[in-house]
């Protein structure tokens, strides 16, 4: 362009300059023109969309609207500056880095927007679908993982308007992630068992759950293994993937209500009703134990050497059922006593017979 206007006489140069002004006063009319627009996207969010996010009952809608308020108005004005550069009988070189450059401002400013509306659509998320706990271990990584998404969104489109080639970035990425996935497949299943866990929530920490043999109370359940605290202190690190392909029992769900039993025998000959009546007093008269629902005692069977009853209790606290117990025990052995009904013991009678035919003779 330099070297044009070099060669160019004063009368050939007005053209140019008439061409360079007129195209000079379109680009500033489409500056203003995008400011204007700006402002009125400013009046629109401020009035319209207040408006119609006081309809409803959620702030998700209002916390957006005040996020991406200031980079929309931003983006609007990038894009009409965008628009009027592209526009200016630039040289070459010159054009293509500031059209560029402001497609990348542009770019920058629609990914801002929308990693705000998904912080935020997380955070409602987090903080009250999937609750606190998932909000606090879970969510970091899910916002990580789709930020990372965005970035590489965005880069992707960037490229392709410089005119690389996409297609080989695209086919790294996806021969890294199948090697990342094989060599640490065992991780990543514990990692989506995770997932599972935490949004499925079998149970929560602090439920005291029965893994087979185990039983404990859940201390952290975290993305790639949960932790028990057994009943014995003991401290069991079980692997997500195992947990999730497991038969569990949580003890404290659908609330913290326990139910336990105690088993006992009477001797025969002893009023199964009165027995009945005493363990049902012995169980109303210890304090933990529940009224809504009663205890009650039932008749099981008949045993080799004692008539079997069984004693159910209910106590607000599963983690007080040993406890109660103890007492229900002592009260029964107490009560029994004064009552004069007996607790026998397994027996065996062994008789001997002397075998006359093989008696020694004198």
């Amino acid at each position: 362009m330099d070297s044009i206007l070099y060669y160019l006489t004063p009368n050939e140069m007005d053209p140019f300059f008439l061409f360079w002004a007129k195209q000079s006063l379109i680009s500033a009319g489409i500056i203003a023109g995008f400011y204007l627009l700006s402002r009125l996207v400013q009046l629109v969010l401020a009035k319209i969309g207040t408006r119609l996010c006081a309809f409803t009952e959620s702030d998700l809608d209002d916390r957006i609207l005040a996020r991406v308020s200031g980079p929309a108005m931003l983006l609007v004005n990038c894009a009409g500056l965008y628009l009027a550069i592209k526009r200016l009988p630039f040289p070459e070189k010159i054009g293509v880095i500031a059209s560029g450059f402001l497609f990348v401002v542009n770019i920058a400013i629609l990914t801002t927007i929308a990693y705000r509306v998904m912080d935020e659509m997380l955070q409602r998320y987090g903080s009250r679908v999937a609750g606190a706990e998932v909000s606090r271990q879970i969510m970091p990584l899910v916002e990580k993982l789709c930020t990372i998404f965005l970035v590489l969104i965005a880069l992707i489109i960037t490229l392709k308007h410089f005119n690389y080639d996409i297609l080989s970035l695209v086919t790294a990425l996806g021969v890294g992630s199948l090697a990342i996935g094989l060599a640490a497949k065992d991780t990543l299943a514990n990692m989506i068992s995770g997932f599972t866990l935490m949004i499925d929530r079998p149970f929560r920490i602090g439920d005291r759950i029965q893994l087979g043999t185990q039983v404990g109370d859940v201390v952290d359940i975290g993305l790639r293994s949960t932790k028990i605290k057994g009943m014995d202190n003991t401290f069991l690190i079980i692997p997500n993937a195992e947990l999730c392909n497991s038969t569990l029992i949580n003890l404290a769900f659908p609330d913290l209500r326990g139910k336990g039993r105690v088993n006992i025998g009477i001797g025969y000959g002893s009023e199964v009703s009165k027995a009945k009546e005493l363990l049902v007093q012995c169980a109303a008269g210890v304090p933990d134990v529940l009224s809504d629902p009663p205890p009650e005692a039932f008749f099981a069977n008949f045993g080799d050497s004692a008539l079997n009853l069984s004693l159910f209790f209910w106590v607000a606290d599963h983690t007080k059922i040993f406890a109660t117990t103890d007492q229900i025990n002592c009260a029964i052995a107490k009560c029994f006593q004064d009552n004069s009904i007996t607790i026998p013991y397994p027996t065996r009678t062994v008789f001997y017979q002397k075998d006359e035919n093989n008696a020694p003779q004198d």
